[in-house]
């Protein structure tokens, strides 16, 4: 295979043969949406090769004959043709029919046994694609970068015979499916934390239990429900007895105190975050565009929402929650933009840097942070901000040392997997990565399928 000469073809010539489609997003009315129906999904609900289609924003049922012509099928590829153009990601088999937004085209094999499907979606990540985005998508200070429907059709790409294709995308797709499968076990993992956190330190079902002589009831139910909804963690062997144990349950009290700010379980305080957080934010130093690139390395550099760029060296080593300071401070629910990171990493002056204190530990906080309104503590209209006073001000209730200890113990294999499956991903992530252009470029050759 890597000694065949492959060659470039017009998209239009592909489209005329009836193998390839493109189609364009649809231009929604304002009363067409509404909060059940179709998934409208938006360029900023495309990232990292997939497609969030769990979305805010739907098709209203009673107006879904309009958008026939505009519904998603497993294994569109769509990007971004206006904003951040080129972005990619690809409808997976397992995701709802959607409705994509104007600033968003899509991609169609119509005929898979001319044209691989996934191989389309790795085409359209490729250099080659990227380069002739490049080539014809408009600049301008007063205007959006934008990429056409005819610039697309004038596009000239490398679609090898399809059994090198059906190679390559067997070959990748392994390595995107076992990725998507990490993903998908985190979510559960981190689910059935979040489920056992609301039901110690927000519905108190403990001390309920106590108080009524049911048992872990309520617990029980609430953390087998979250495991029962995946197949994803079958192999994953979870301590439950730690959550029903009678120690476990001999921790909590039997009744609450009536205070001023509500019901509080006896002996819990209701405080707030600076009586549990450290916060490490001397410890962080910007750097500037210019300067990131001068010192490319391995050490991820963290912004206010995410991972900016990589570099030479790094400020923390451990385990710690990332919360956004300034710019990207606070969800549309309210909630704060928070990181869980670990290892060595560097951090900029617009993320907060913290560590819980006074036994609770650093995922306690991440998960109550992540179920926090925090929108009386933000100001700035035009640029939110949260500063260090405010963020001490969030309230939190502190319940004794030893359940605090529990809990800290019961969550941590959760945790300990879901970093695990994240560093898998990232190492599957390089290697996809690496041999992408290689083998699309015929460089290296794969056995072909059957």
């Amino acid at each position: 295979m890597a000694g065949e000469v492959w060659q470039q073809t017009k998209v239009d010539e592909m489209i005329r043969r009836g193998v390839l489609a493109l189609n364009d997003g649809y231009r929604v009315r304002n009363v067409e949406l509404g909060p059940v129906g179709i998934p409208f999904v938006r360029g900023g609900d495309i990232g990292d090769g997939g497609i969030n289609t769990a979305v805010e924003d739907h098709i209203r049922p009673e107006f879904t004959d309009r958008v026939q012509s505009k519904l998603t099928r497993p294994f569109d590829v769509a990007f971004i043709t206006k904003g951040t153009v080129g972005r990619v990601g690809m409808v997976r088999p397992t995701q709802p029919p959607s409705v994509f937004a104007p600033q968003v085209c899509y991609w169609r094999s119509l005929d898979p046994d001319q044209l691989e499907p996934r191989f389309l979606f790795y085409l359209l990540t490729s250099a080659e694609f990227q380069a002739n985005l490049d080539a014809v998508k408009t600049h301008g200070s007063m205007a959006a970068d934008y990429v056409s429907m005819t610039d697309q059709r004038d596009f000239r790409l490398t679609f090898p015979p399809i059994r090198e294709q059906k190679a390559i995308a067997a070959v990748l797709g392994a390595l995107d499916d076992k990725i998507e499968l990490n993903r998908r076990m985190n979510a559960t993992l981190e689910g059935i934390a979040r489920s056992l956190f609301q039901s110690w330190f927000v519905d108190f079902d403990p001390v309920r239990a106590n108080i009524d002589r049911r048992g872990q009831k309520s617990e029980i139910g609430t953390v087998k429900s979250e495991m029962e909804q995946t197949s994803d963690i079958s192999d994953f062997t979870f301590q439950f007895s730690l959550f029903t144990s009678p120690a476990t349950a001999a921790l909590f009290p039997a009744n609450f105190d009536h205070k001023a700010e509500g019901v509080v379980p006896t002996g819990w305080r209701s405080t707030t975050l600076s009586e549990v957080v450290e916060i490490f934010d001397s410890k962080r130093i910007p750097l500037s565009g210019r300067e990131r690139e001068a010192r490319n390395g391995p050490y991820p550099y963290h912004g206010a929402a995410s991972v900016m760029d990589y570099v030479d060296d790094y400020l923390f080593d451990g385990i710690y929650a990332l919360m956004g300071e300034d710019g990207s401070v606070i969800n549309d629910d309210g909630t704060p933009v928070v990181q869980y990171v670990w290892g060595k990493f560097w951090v900029n002056n617009h993320a907060h840097v913290l560590r819980g204190k006074n036994g609770i530990c650093t995922e306690h906080l991440l998960l109550h942070l992540k179920g926090s309104n925090i929108a009386a503590f933000v100001t700035g209209a035009v640029q939110p901000k949260l500063n260090q006073g405010n963020l001490n001000r969030i309230p939190f209730m502190l319940p004794p040392p030893e359940i605090g200890e529990a809990f800290a113990k019961a969550i941590e294999p959760l945790f300990a997997q879901i970093r695990a499956n994240t560093e898998q991903s990232r190492t599957l992530a390089t290697l996809r990565d690496t041999l992408l252009p290689k083998l699309l470029s015929g460089e290296l050759g794969v056995p072909p399928t059957d």
